[in-house]
């Protein structure tokens, strides 16, 4: 018969054992599992940053012939694979499961399904090897992503745009669990829309681009482009000085772009357009315009000194998210901190998409920040959020200020008209 420790007590003796390792610097290891949409992740990570292993068993194959996720076959397909995912980690890291010290896990945001499947499975690992529990929010791990690469130079405080298949966010991080909303989409998600508009378009049925997800698909067909001018979309939310985000408008513009062309051109069912390399570029240009945009107004609010949101440190934005795997988006956006002398960052681009190396990371990242006091053993009374926002926001106060913008010319062929906004 099993015989389990009451929390008190595994909280006083992981506590002494914080202690050992923060003054001896021994490395210890935290295993994350990420499971909040379709991937199935598990990884360790040591708290020197480097990783041990990060398996990752993607469903998009799957999800891609029935166009778009279906949370019950997903939690399925989770469920299938977590039980060997975990194996296999253990294996490639040739670490046993009385070494690791912390099991992180998604808990929120996502599909409640999914989410379900990765939190059940981290509750009994937990209780079987009576390890602290650490919820991690999945966003926050996008955002935390970056400093296990550059920890040295991402310091705390600093601003996050968090690009991805289903959020868009600007934040200024000041830690796990710290922060501060001041920006967010008010419709669809970048990576939802290029989802949407590259299945619209029919970009499928090209062999080059069946297995790809919408971005992938359109960043490369726009690198063809022989008048990436051709389409032009109008700039969502022109007239709101604010930092939020909509795409739902570049959607249906693109929509009513395709179906125009198709009757022109007399496209059959199963077809494609001909200029189609033509129109991802038109698409890429708008939706990185839009990104540049609101990311400007963002460093201009963090800059000015009345908030002075930098604090000391030296100004930093870091693009995390699935989205940040886009090298054009990304380019822009470095060119874009650079007028503000601002560093820029992304995570690794194995990493800008869901896995398990960024939960166990943020695991790392409330062990370093966290008193063992507000550690969790009371597995059961952690629970899922299908929705979950940060724990402050200044949305209000950015749109109060109305900063006015004169805005920065992108690179490449994604010219800008410099103007007043």
């Amino acid at each position: 018969m099993a015989y389990h420790l009451s929390s008190a007590t595994l909280r006083f003796r992981f506590a002494n054992q914080l202690r050992l390792l923060t003054h001896r610097r021994r490395v210890s290891y935290v295993l994350g599992i990420e499971t909040s949409c379709d991937d199935t992740g598990i990884a360790i990570v040591d708290t020197d940053g480097r990783v041990h292993s990060n398996v990752l068993y993607s469903q998009q194959e799957f999800h891609t012939r029935y166009g778009g996720i279906i949370p019950p076959r997903a939690q399925d397909l989770h469920r299938a694979r977590i039980e060997d995912a975990y194996k296999r980690c253990l294996v490639e890291a040739d670490i046993r499961p009385e070494q690791l010290t912390a099991i992180a896990v998604t808990n929120r945001p996502g599909l409640p399904l999914s989410l379900l499947v990765g939190l059940r499975f981290a509750r009994h690992l937990a209780r079987k090897l009576q390890k602290p529990l650490l919820p991690v929010h999945h966003m926050e791990a996008h955002a935390l992503q970056a400093r296990m690469e550059h920890i040295s130079a991402i310091s705390f405080p600093f601003l996050c745009l968090l690009i991805s298949g289903g959020h868009c966010q600007l934040a200024m991080v000041h830690g796990p669990g710290k922060l501060t909303l001041l920006g967010q989409t008010l419709d669809d998600a970048p990576g939802e829309a290029f989802d949407k508009i590259a299945r619209r378009l029919r970009l499928y049925v090209l062999p080059q681009y069946r297995a790809w997800n919408g971005g992938q698909a359109i960043e490369h067909a726009a690198q063809s482009a022989l008048f990436p001018d051709a389409y032009d979309f109008p700039l969502p939310l022109a007239q709101q000085r604010n930092c939020n985000f909509s795409f739902a408008g570049i959607k249906n513009n693109s929509f009513r772009a395709i179906r125009a062309r198709e009757r022109l051109e007399h496209t059959p069912p199963d077809g494609i357009i001909s200029n189609y390399s033509d129109f991802c570029a038109g698409l890429l240009q708008a939706v990185t315009r839009h990104l540049m945009h609101r990311t400007q107004r963002a460093l201009e609010y963090c800059l000015q000194p009345a908030n002075g949101l930098f604090g000391d440190a030296s100004p930093t934005l870091v693009v995390s998210g699935g989205v940040a795997n886009n090298d054009v988006i990304y380019r822009n956006i470095e060119h874009l901190a650079g007028q503000y002398n601002c560093r820029s960052y992304r995570p690794f681009k194995r990493y800008c998409s869901d896995n398990g190396v960024m939960i166990a990371w943020h695991g790392i990242e409330q062990l370093m920040a966290n008193s063992a006091g507000n550690l969790r053993f009371d597995y059961q009374n952690i629970d899922i959020q299908g929705a979950a926002g940060f724990r402050d926001s200044s949305v209000e106060d950015v749109t109060r200020s109305a900063i006015k913008c004169k805005w920065i010319r992108p690179l490449d062929h994604l010219r800008g008209t410099a103007s007043d906004a």
